[in-house]
């Protein structure tokens, strides 16, 4: 994604903190503080421009989401769309980085995890850095409820077979695996603004819902 500098960011972050929290590590066990329910919780790493998130809010009011993403420049935009949206109350925004996720939830709090076209780091030597590495798996469960999930997509082959042998030796359950997505469209699929760009062109959508198991 092209990092566009807007001056005017930092500005309009700071005039909307009831949406981006600007001090998530202080909710850290406890965000039903935040959403004033007992409602599951489900994040976005790498959130974008928050045409997913704020879609799976509308759609689902019995949960709750919380979009991460660490630029200024493109989380401000998803908090535009948010804020146009009337600040669904069953949402939030985080500008952290999400290879932290640690030091603002504690295991249990999320219920699912999902990773929307990140980056595929297709440099064996970049391996670590992609979010279904090893090491990333062992942050989300670190987290996540018993038997929480991470639902991944891609539109990248390498990655999503790099995805699939990765999540399969760690010990996780494959609940769904789909190697064209739109060739059977669910009905309440929230498409990103990857998504509807790649699909456009005729690109095949590649999703793997996963689940840890109890060890």
């Amino acid at each position: 994604m092209r990092l566009r500098h807007k001056p005017w960011a930092v500005e309009y972050i700071n005039e909307h903190q009831d949406v981006i929290i600007p001090n998530p590590e202080d909710y850290k066990g406890k965000w039903h503080e935040v959403f004033g329910n007992d409602n599951p919780v489900h994040i976005e790493v790498g959130t974008g421009k928050g045409q997913f998130v704020l879609g799976m809010a509308k759609q689902n009011p019995n949960i709750n989401y919380i979009g991460i993403e660490l630029f200024d420049s493109v989380i401000v935009c998803a908090l535009e769309r948010i804020v146009e949206a009337e600040k669904p109350a069953n949402l939030r925004l985080l500008k952290v980085n999400g290879a932290k996720l640690q030091e603002y939830f504690a295991k249990g709090d999320v219920a699912r995890v999902y990773l929307n076209f990140s980056d595929p780091w297709p440099k064996k030597r970049h391996a670590k850095r992609r979010l279904t590495h090893e090491g990333f798996l062992k942050l989300y469960e670190s987290v996540l409820i018993a038997h929480g999930e991470i639902h991944f997509n891609t539109d990248n082959r390498g990655l999503f077979e790099y995805s699939l042998v990765s999540m399969n030796q760690y010990g996780m359950r494959l609940n769904y695996v789909s190697l064209d997505l739109h060739a059977e469209m669910p009905e309440d699929n929230i498409m990103t603004e990857y998504e509807e760009k790649f699909s456009a062109k005729g690109q095949p959508i590649y999703r793997l819902e996963s689940q840890f198991l109890t060890k």
